[in-house]
């Protein structure tokens, strides 16, 4: 029924569509989300020789969807409190404040991923935007 009013609505020209683009991805995302999470729960249900009813896995995974964007929401609130626009892996273990062993699975994780990284010799240094933005507004006009 929304999905019929939301067509009518752009007919008449009072939708926009890059909003119903972006909802259609969310849908999409939200669905291929959902569907992992139930193919996992019947996977590991079957691993473990029980059996697990339709409507648990249904709740099993809108808990874990809904999960899911409560920490996308807390890392994004953790970047933009540090005062970046990125989301660092220090954001995902702070997240895990409350459990401990989480914590620890994700330290250990961000560690092995630093060992893996190649080592580079020397860090380039970053000019402060300041001087980038004096230099670059800056013209020269030739005396005639």
């Amino acid at each position: 029924m929304e999905k019929a009013m939301d067509v009518e609505m752009e007919r008449e020209g009072g939708g926009e569509e890059g909003e119903e683009e972006t909802e259609s991805v969310s849908d999409v995302l939200r669905d291929r989300f959902r569907l992992s999470t139930i193919s996992i729960a019947e996977a590991e249900a079957k691993r473990n020789g029980m059996e697990i009813s339709e409507p648990i896995v249904a709740c099993i995974s809108d808990l874990a969807f809904k999960y899911a964007e409560q920490l996308a929401k807390d890392l994004e609130l953790f970047a933009q409190h540090a005062s970046r626009k990125i989301v660092k892996m220090e954001d995902v273990i702070l997240s895990a404040h409350r459990n401990e062993h989480l914590a620890t699975s994700l330290r250990s994780l961000c560690d092995d991923l630093k060992a893996k990284e190649p080592q580079s010799e020397r860090k380039r240094k970053k000019t402060p935007r300041k001087e980038n933005k004096a230099t670059t507004s800056v013209v020269h006009i030739p005396d005639n």
